[in-house]
């Protein structure tokens, strides 16, 4: 304990990371805590969900992050509770217990969750990604499924198994559905006496695919999942989720074994333990410096935070660019009022998106100016996401995964992972220790 004033920061993701790396070797102590030991590069989750990449390849120990850092710290265990009155906050420890840890200043950035919209069969029967935990899960199901149906004799069954579908047309939505297609038909299927076809499916809401992003790249986005095999269904409102099926609004019903969920995000539920009133999705509401209303001394970043662009009256998206420079604000203005200084308002310079949809295929509107559609905007995409990258180790291991890939059409990473057994041998070296 020393008389610096103590800062501290709820969530290892982007905007938690940079706020704690910003806040390195400054006069202040950091108190970093998330429930993993590992910062996760989640855009590239879908990828290891379809064998594509090894789950140590998207993720970087925390420790290593901050070795670094003498005033950073890290607990891994889950907040259970947050008085911002005492300025005291609640951790169950994945180690130790519970603990009670106070802060002079509180950043949250514990980012999101997937959002069901209250419909329970869709959580029940479907597939997140999330975290590794889920691509792991949703890797070992759709490996064990082509196991299954090359040994099926009843072919409509064989047809449910081998039928993928992939709900929400956003960049995630689009890359899962265009990786599987490739898992299915140009790896899998070399494999498999009988030359099993898989049947992969996007369902979007609304009218288009990539709703943000230009008419044009949206066609074209369309036209190139298309034009590989995907079968992309727009207009398309899910009412239900079955173990094997999903019924459509319109009546219309899919069998299927397997639906991945990419239709929307929510905040993380630790934002009720604020008492604040929550926005749309239950983010937190704050100011332009990033502050929480009505608070003092908290601030929040990231998926988890409400903020509206000045510009448009919309809410600042849920992207790594924003999520790492609110980040920065929330450092430099918690130095900002220990020196008693005018803090910063959070000003977004964006860069652009894009996303891929297969080998050589993607769509980017570069600083929302410049169209690239096709292998030029592939490989940008592959550019962009090695630079953003923690570690170097995982940036190589990465690229060389990519370039197999493109060059044998192989992906080595098919493990079929017994969960039940693992979970259990866990539970149990838990009640030892």
């Amino acid at each position: 304990m020393t008389d610096r004033k103590r800062v501290i920061i709820i969530g290892a993701g982007f905007a938690g990371l940079k706020t704690a790396r910003k806040l390195s070797k400054q006069n202040v102590d950091v108190l970093l805590i998330d429930r993993n030991n590992y910062h996760t590069f989640t855009p590239l989750l879908y990828q290891v969900a379809t064998c594509g990449l090894d789950p140590s390849s998207v993720a970087y120990p925390v420790r290593s992050i901050i070795a670094k850092s003498p005033n950073v710290n890290f607990m891994m265990g889950e907040v259970t509770a947050i008085d911002t009155d005492n300025k005291v906050i609640s951790i169950q420890t994945k180690t130790n217990g519970v603990r009670e840890e106070s802060y002079d200043f509180l950043h949250i950035a514990a980012g999101s969750k997937t959002n069901f919209f209250g419909n329970q069969s869709i959580a029940d029967n479907s597939f997140a990604l999330r975290d590794l935990d889920d691509a792991l899960l949703m890797r070992n199901h759709i490996v064990r499924l082509f196991e299954k149906a090359a040994w099926t004799e009843d072919k409509e069954k064989q047809e449910a198994l081998m039928t993928l579908v992939v709900v929400g047309g956003g960049p995630t939505g689009l890359e899962t559905a265009g990786s599987l297609y490739e898992l299915y038909n140009d790896v899998l299927d070399k494999e498999f006496p009988g030359h099993l076809k898989a049947r992969v499916v996007l369902l979007e809401a609304a009218d288009n695919v990539l709703l943000p992003y230009p008419p044009r790249l949206q066609k074209s986005a369309q036209k190139q999942l298309e034009g590989m095999g995907v079968e992309v269904k727009t207009s398309a409102f899910v009412e239900e989720v079955g173990r094997d099926l999903v019924k459509l609004k319109d009546g219309e019903v899919i069998n299927t074994y397997t639906v991945v969920w990419s239709a929307g995000v929510k905040a993380n539920p630790l934002a009720e333990m604020l008492d604040v009133e929550l926005q749309r999705g239950g983010k937190i509401p704050v100011k332009p410096t990033m502050e929480v209303i009505g608070l003092d001394g908290v601030y929040a970043a990231g998926d988890i935070a409400f903020l509206e662009n000045p510009k448009d009256g919309r809410p600042y998206p849920g992207l790594i660019p924003v999520a790492q420079q609110q980040g920065a604000v929330v450092a430099d203005n918690i130095l900002h009022s220990i020196a008693d200084e005018p803090l910063d308002t959070f000003t977004y310079f964006d860069r652009g998106s894009m996303a891929t949809i297969g080998r050589s295929r993607a769509v980017a509107w570069v600083f929302n100016k410049v169209p690239l559609s096709g292998f030029l905007a592939w490989v940008s995409w592959l550019a962009l996401h090695l630079m953003v990258m923690l570690g170097m180790r995982n940036r190589i291991v990465v690229f060389i995964g990519w370039i197999w890939d493109y060059i044998f059409y192989n992906r080595t990473v098919r493990l079929i992972l017994e969960e039940e057994k693992l979970n259990t041998k866990a539970n149990q070296l838990r009640e030892v220790a």
